[in-house]
């Protein structure tokens, strides 16, 4: 049986992650409220979600098994340390080139196509190494005292990057129904919040937390 960890906290933080990457427009409610507009149809912004969320769960899910791999080979400290370094050098490497890379995918893209772009924008991102730091300590509650790659470990891990995807669905599916039936895109031209510099700011900020903790 699996037991279920006793502090929620880094759960509630892969839901919050979630959550934020929701929020974020760049992230695909954007594009799915887009895809609806341009083909005048409720249900394409619906069915746009699913693969939205599917490519970001299978960026998130790469990181999250890189992570267990690594957990074999290299001391629980020492892979916080790698994570920590990792995530200051990817919010650098956002804050000076990340505006530069934007995957272009046409209106008449289908599900694959969508799929893709989720999975390269959060991929580009760092949403799967900004999730990596919670996932530790979960995936250490399924086997306390051995490595973090056990086998035991991935039950734990899979619920994790459920959990965290399943909050963005949720959020994504809300905003985009919101702006298509009542909002409109039109909202956007005054202004809104530059959730890329946030991101940049909780990359280097969670990294710098790991590395003095």
């Amino acid at each position: 049986m699996l037991s279920l960890p006793v502090d929620w906290g880094p759960w509630l933080a892969l839901a919050g992650l979630g959550l934020f990457h929701g929020v974020n427009p760049a992230m695909g409610w954007l594009f799915a409220v887009a895809l609806g507009l341009h083909r005048h149809s409720q249900q394409v912004v619906l069915g746009s979600l699913v693969p939205i969320a599917l490519g970001h769960a299978m960026a998130v899910a790469i990181v999250a098994a890189a992570t267990l791999m690594l957990g074999v080979v290299v001391a629980p400290a020492g892979l916080t340390r790698l994570l920590a370094v990792i995530l200051i050098g990817w919010a650098a490497w956002h804050a000076i080139f990340g505006h530069r890379q934007r995957l272009r995918v046409g209106m008449q893209t289908g599900f694959a196509g969508l799929a893709a772009w989720s999975f390269f924008m959060a991929s580009a991102h760092g949403a799967g190494l900004m999730a990596a730091p919670f996932l530790l300590p979960i995936c250490a509650a399924a086997a306390p005292g051995q490595m973090s790659g056990t086998a035991s470990a991935v039950p734990l891990a899979v619920a994790a990057v459920g959990i965290h995807t399943a909050a963005m669905l949720a959020t994504i599916g809300v905003i985009a129904i919101v702006v298509y039936k009542w909002v409109d895109l039109a909202f956007l031209r005054r202004g809104w919040i530059n959730f890329d510099m946030i991101w940049i700011a909780a990359l280097a900020g969670c990294g710098l937390v790991l590395l003095v903790a």
